[in-house]
């Protein structure tokens, strides 16, 4: 009865995986991985600056797409190691080439959270506008808490969320499923999966940098989580 029953999500989830690499195998085939990160990079890099990589720290990127914030962190981290993964076998293609030469960096192809990942645990995890995508949130962030080290950090950013309504046409306009939750409803999925969640705000960009007028005044939603299972203040915004 158990194998039934995990056939029967899996027929379910598998349309949804592939309609998702589907469409990022086409993204990174016309050129737009490179724009996502130039539209993604700025709110990316103020949630990767809170992860407060080590000099030997162990990194993964989830849904790491063209690799940037993965060679943030080899950078970051020169005797460690960084681990991009992602769905889109030609997003993984791009990244190698861009990373060429990092001794430090790797990158795998697979869907979260069911790959086998190689190494591990992670001092950090990392992810962007990936979560909302996978068809069991509450198994992919009980996944990436049991990744983390004691102590380590994981940083979740979303744009598609309750409060930034410029968001919601999007399931529609890709034609793929999609969770949305609020802010409040992303601390509970947390807190349900085991992560301490130790700060959530919005991370708004200055105009000249915004590639949307929403990244301004509603901006991009981080939840920072920790491993232990403490719950202290949490700093808002």
């Amino acid at each position: 009865m158990g194998t039934f029953r995990y056939n029967a999500r899996r027929r379910i989830k598998e349309p949804a995986v592939n309609r998702v690499a589907e469409i990022f195998d086409e993204w990174a085939r016309n050129g737009r991985a490179d724009g996502m990160e130039r539209g993604h990079a700025p709110a990316a890099r103020m949630a990767f600056d809170r992860l407060r990589l080590g000099p030997e720290s162990c990194f993964l990127d989830i849904g790491c797409g063209n690799g940037y914030a993965a060679r943030w962190a080899a950078a970051a981290s020169p005797r460690g190691q960084a681990v991009g993964l992602d769905l889109s076998s030609e997003m993984i293609d791009h990244a190698r080439l861009l990373s060429a030469g990092l001794s430090n960096v790797e990158f795998l192809t697979g869907s979260f959270p069911d790959i086998e990942l190689p190494r591990g645990p992670f001092d950090a995890i990392f992810s962007m506008e990936v979560f909302y995508y996978l068809p069991d949130l509450d198994a992919a962030l009980r996944r990436a808490r049991d990744l983390l080290r004691p102590g380590g950090s994981f940083a979740c950013v979303v744009d598609y969320y309750g409060e930034n309504t410029a968001s919601h046409a999007w399931p529609g306009d890709l034609g793929v499923g999609m969770t949305l939750l609020d802010s409040a409803g992303w601390a509970d999925a947390f807190r349900r999966a085991g992560i301490a969640v130790s700060e959530q705000r919005r991370l708004r960009i200055p105009k000249e940098l915004a590639t949307a007028a929403w990244k301004t005044t509603e901006g991009s939603l981080l939840t920072l989580g920790r491993s232990e299972e403490e719950l202290g203040m949490i700093a808002h915004d």
